[in-house]
């Protein structure tokens, strides 16, 4: 006798399944600068996306107005390459970039298509490398860690300074992620080499 049982999948609900003129958001020129981290990142308000500038965002919110049109918006981040974000996941209106002039820069976005700021909140850095990856602590609010150059800072935004700096890597660190749980910051650097 089996251990095993099959289980039947039926399909999931309506609501993991937008209609397809609310699941496509069309006539976007996004950005073909390359970019070691994000190119595109959802909040439950927001989509961000690099767009053709640099140092240039494009802001969609995810709702549709009144038409089922929706707004595109320019955040104007950096004085060069926007290289990633990411939004924070205890307050979606809150957004991180990281960009090649050295800074990292988080913005308070509205609640709606309203007018999308035009300076950020709070400015880190230049940090004497370009910021090459960044992302939010997932448990633990107003944590940001990023990468630039042969360091990883882990932010405290609330007091804006560094918790901790790891020094350790060998060449340029390329990306970083944190364990779910947010025990471990795992990141990678050229050389192909793993730290944890």
């Amino acid at each position: 006798q089996s251990r095993c049982q099959v289980s039947k999948i039926s399909a999931a609900p309506d609501m993991f399944f937008p209609s397809p003129s609310q699941a496509w958001i069309s006539g976007i020129r996004a950005g073909s600068v390359t970019s070691c981290g994000n190119h595109v990142k959802a909040s439950c308000c927001w989509i961000a996306f690099n767009a053709e500038a640099a140092g240039v965002l494009g802001i969609v919110p995810l709702e549709c107005e009144d038409g089922g049109k929706r707004t595109i918006s320019q955040l104007c981040c950096h004085s060069d390459v926007v290289t990633d974000f990411d939004f924070s996941p205890f307050d979606q209106l809150l957004l991180a970039t990281g960009s090649a002039d050295e800074t990292v820069k988080v913005w308070r976005l509205p609640e709606s298509s309203q007018d999308v700021p035009s300076s950020a909140g709070l400015t880190l850095g230049p940090g004497g490398a370009p910021v090459d990856a960044l992302q939010f602590h997932p448990t633990a609010d107003a944590v940001l860690a990023s990468a630039a150059g042969k360091r990883v800072t882990v932010w405290d935004l609330g007091q804006q300074q560094p918790l901790t700096v790891l020094d350790s890597h060998g060449d340029q660190l390329q990306s970083l992620t944190w364990k779910r749980d947010g025990h471990l910051l795992g990141t990678s650097c050229k050389v192909s080499s793993a730290q944890g």
